[in-house]
């Protein structure tokens, strides 16, 4: 299935992160935060301004983000667990 965001929203692949600690220590699935990273897969066309102009977003597909815990909503496309958020939703580009 092909899925495009519209207006401001950007479909993001959350990025798993480590499961050991700095000290080698196994954090179980059950002590696991979701992680706050993730890929940017596909973007909308942008923002409509107050002149009705459309404002492009500053991410685009491919970009590795940083965003707030409870950040989007969750859906599931073709079997992977993705989730649909705001552009400013996102706190920064990961360089």
């Amino acid at each position: 299935m092909a899925f495009r965001p519209l207006h401001d929203r950007v479909l993001v692949r959350r990025i798993e992160e480590d499961q050991k600690t700095a000290g080698g220590i196994i954090i179980p699935d059950t002590a696991k935060e979701k992680p706050q990273q993730g890929e940017v897969v596909a973007c909308g066309s942008g923002a409509r301004g107050d002149d009705n102009e459309i404002i492009p977003l500053d991410v685009k597909a491919g970009d590795r983000i940083l965003f707030g815990k409870w950040s989007g909503s969750e859906v599931k496309i073709d079997g992977e667990e993705l989730l649909i958020m705001k552009e400013s939703d996102i706190l920064g580009i990961i360089d």
